[in-house]
């Protein structure tokens, strides 16, 4: 659950330079945007493969 808590926070933060991004076209923000999205990509990954690995534990 910890990963899950960790996700929306980072989420959060992703949206703040998302907005600046669209609304202010800032392309720093963007970049960081960019650089999130790959991040959130990668904690989903882990928290799936925890899922599955807790799933499959429990049979």
């Amino acid at each position: 659950m910890d990963k899950f808590t960790k996700m929306k926070n980072l989420l959060a933060s992703v949206e703040v330079d998302a907005t600046k991004f669209y609304n202010s076209g800032n392309s720093a923000a963007g970049t960081r945007v960019r650089k999130g999205m790959q991040d959130l990509k990668n904690l989903a990954q882990e928290i799936r493969n925890e899922v599955t690995e807790k799933k499959n534990s429990a049979k």
